[in-house]
C-alpha cells in the first residue's frame, strides 16, 4: 500500500530524528504506538459489536470480504483462474457436471424464462 523500502524507512527515521530531536523521538514513538493500539482495540470492539448485532445467521461472516480488493478477487479472479472457491453454478452444464462442446447450445430452462 505505501511501498516503503528499507532505504525509505531509514530516510523517514533520520527526518523524524532531525524534526523531533533525540529527546522527543522516543516519546513520539510511544504516543504513536499507544494510538495504534487504541485504534486496533476500537476496531476489534466494532467488529465484535457488528458480529453480535448480525446474529447467529452470520456467524461465519468474514470481514475481509468487505474489502473491495478481496471481494473482486474472490468473486471474479478466482472464477477466471478456476480456483476451487470459484462459483460456476449459474450454468446448467456446471450443475450437471458436464462441459458443453464447442458450438453446442446450452439446454433450455423453462423455469428461467
Amino acid at each position: 500500500m505505501f511501498d516503503l523500502s528499507p532505504f525509505k524507512l531509514l530516510i523517514l527515521a533520520v527526518i523524524a530524528l532531525i524534526i523531533f530531536g533525540p529527546n522527543e523521538l522516543p516519546k513520539m514513538a510511544s504516543h504513536a504506538g499507544k494510538a495504534l493500539r487504541d485504534l486496533r482495540r476500537i476496531a476489534d470492539g466494532a467488529k465484535a459489536d457488528l458480529r453480535e448485532g448480525l446474529g447467529p445467521e452470520f456467524a461465519d461472516f468474514d470481514f475481509d470480504d468487505l474489502n473491495p480488493r478481496r471481494f473482486v478477487q474472490k468473486h471474479f479472479v478466482d472464477e477466471i483462474n478456476g480456483s476451487p472457491g470459484a462459483v460456476a453454478a449459474d450454468s446448467a452444464a456446471a450443475r450437471a457436471g458436464t462441459m458443453l462442446a464447442v458450438g453446442e447450445r446450452p439446454p433450455f430452462d423453462v423455469d428461467a424464462t
